[in-house]
């Protein structure tokens, strides 16, 4: 006899990487969020550094951090996504350029804790590079 279970993660992500969205968004897909349990945080810190384009991304549920961004989930249990339009605007970087799934590290922040860290790299313009991932 067989143990034979139904597989129900149909349509689901299987992605542990970052994602920039031309919507000014970062997603978290769902491998991303349950590999690196963060799935019951309520917000996100990001940190910026400008001159390497590096961004961070610290997962918290600290009500009283003023400078979060909320984590949307999916009804569908897709993982999640932070809509940070007044980062990238700030930061006057065009989220379509920079768009892609991006592979993540971590970093020990002093004070702070452990955070995720992308660097932003812009896609190349060309038709065939429509869906490669910018790194």
């Amino acid at each position: 006899m067989y143990d034979l279970k139904k597989f129900t993660a149909t349509n689901q992500r299987n992605e542990n990487r970052i994602t920039v969205t031309a919507s000014s968004s970062f997603g978290f897909p769902l491998k991303f969020v349950k590999d690196n349990n963060v799935g019951n945080y309520k917000y996100v810190v990001i940190y910026y550094d400008e001159q390497e384009k590096v961004v961070g991304f610290l997962f918290t549920s600290n009500e009283e951090e003023q400078h979060k961004f909320t984590v949307i989930r999916s009804k569908r249990g897709y993982g999640g996504a932070i809509v940070a339009t007044s980062f990238f605007k700030t930061n006057n970087i065009e989220s379509k350029e920079y768009k892609g799934r991006y592979k993540w590290e971590t970093q020990e922040m002093e004070g702070t804790g452990k955070i995720f860290v992308i660097k932003l790299t812009k896609r190349q313009q060309s038709p065939a590079s429509e869906n490669v991932n910018p790194q």
